[in-house]
């Protein structure tokens, strides 16, 4: 019984931000159609049935609770601490199809207990990197400008934003490279496929110290699989520092309630600091 009113309440919100959120009227139906034996709701979905990455009208929640907590490509099983620090240094070059000098530089990372990583000093971090922050994320999409912006909860409390206007992804040599990089995105079916670029390499864009260069080129995937789950794909093309592109993947965790937001002044305590 309980099951069945969460599932109509969830449907009368969707309907709600048919009216209130996406411009609808009285005659507008529901784009999505809750399935009474689920016992997850569907993706809410906009009058125009475009699924929405963020919550409904009347709703808290935001994304956290990745289902990994570094990057490591597809398919590979290293075992390793949340902070990223692997369990075995010898792994390191199973993580990902590094280059001699990365590998090089990763393993220094790892045995130096990574206390050169830049968000020790209060550097926000970026990249995929910043999918897998503690503190969560938001994607609000905001159907006017056609932009999808990040709202991050922790690294500084930044954002960034996806340009959904069908421009051009920028060509590296003729833009200054940024923390966020420039993205553009587009819609496959119900996944929302990104390309980002123009990063500089002032950050670490993942736990555990993997490098990158500014020729990093990410290609983004996020599909929304039901209410409560989120799937994030990125392949990774970075040709100067990997021996050849790779994909990772991950899930996060619709989280009830408003996302938790704090501001870094004093740094973040060094892995394995008591």
């Amino acid at each position: 019984m309980k099951a069945a009113m969460r599932l109509k309440t969830l449907s009368l919100l969707v309907s709600a931000c048919v009216l209130a959120a996406c411009g609808g009227s009285a005659t507008d139906e529901p784009a999505g159609e809750v399935a009474a034996s689920a016992s997850v709701a569907p993706a809410p979905r906009f009058a125009d049935g475009t699924v929405m990455f963020d919550r409904m009208p009347g709703e808290l929640g935001y994304w956290g609770n990745p289902s990994l907590h570094s990057l490591i490509e597809k398919g590979v099983d290293v075992p390793m601490s949340e902070q990223g620090i692997l369990n075995n240094i010898e792994d390191a070059a199973k993580v990902a199809p590094l280059m001699d000098w990365s590998l090089a530089l990763y393993k220094f990372r790892q045995a130096n207990a990574l206390k050169d990583d830049p968000v020790n000093v209060c550097i926000s971090p970026a990249g995929p990197r910043h999918l897998q922050d503690a503190k969560g994320f938001r994607m609000v999409q905001d159907r006017n400008l056609d932009r999808v912006y990040l709202m991050f909860g922790g690294g500084n409390r930044n954002w960034r934003h996806i340009n959904l206007d069908g421009r051009v992804p920028p060509q590296l040599d003729e833009v200054q490279s940024t923390f966020f990089g420039y993205s553009n995105g587009h819609f496959e079916g119900d996944t929302l496929v990104v390309d980002s670029r123009g990063f500089n390499d002032r950050f670490w864009f993942s736990n555990g110290g993997l490098p990158h260069t500014p020729a990093l080129v990410l290609t983004e995937r996020f599909t929304r699989q039901d209410h409560d789950t989120l799937l994030y794909t990125v392949t990774i093309n970075d040709p100067r520092t990997y021996t050849r592109s790779w994909d990772a993947e991950w899930t996060l965790k619709w989280v009830p309630g408003d996302i938790e937001e704090d501001f870094c002044e004093k740094g973040r305590p060094l892995a394995g600091a008591q």
